[in-house]
C-alpha cells in the first residue's frame, strides 16, 4: 500500500494537521498536542475508534466489518490513512 502525505481537518477543534507519507495519523495528532485513546497501534482493539465526517478511508484495521468500512462512517487512526488527500474527522 502506498502512503501519502494528507491533511485532517479536525471539525471541533477547528485545526487542520499535515500528516506525513511516514507518519500514522494516530502520531501526527499526538505530535500537534491532540490527545486522542489509543492502545494497541495495531488496529485490532478498537480504543482510537473516530468518527470520519468528509473524505474516504484507507482502512488497514482488522476490527471493522466489510459493511462499516464500505460505510466510511468511522476509522481506527492508529493504522488506517485516506484514499483522499484529506479527512475531516469529529475531534
Amino acid at each position: 500500500m502506498n502512503n501519502t502525505p494528507l491533511v485532517l481537518h479536525l471539525a471541533h477543534s477547528r485545526r487542520s494537521i499535515e500528516v506525513a507519507a511516514t507518519q500514522s495519523l494516530l502520531d501526527a495528532l499526538l505530535e500537534a498536542g491532540i490527545d486522542v485513546p489509543h492502545s494497541c497501534r495495531m488496529g485490532i482493539c478498537g480504543t482510537c475508534e473516530t468518527v470520519v465526517l468528509d473524505g474516504v478511508p484507507d482502512h488497514r484495521d482488522q476490527l471493522l466489518s466489510a459493511d462499516e468500512r464500505a460505510a466510511g462512517l468511522t476509522m481506527m487512526l492508529c493504522c488506517s490513512r485516506a484514499s483522499t488527500p484529506s479527512l475531516t474527522l469529529d475531534l
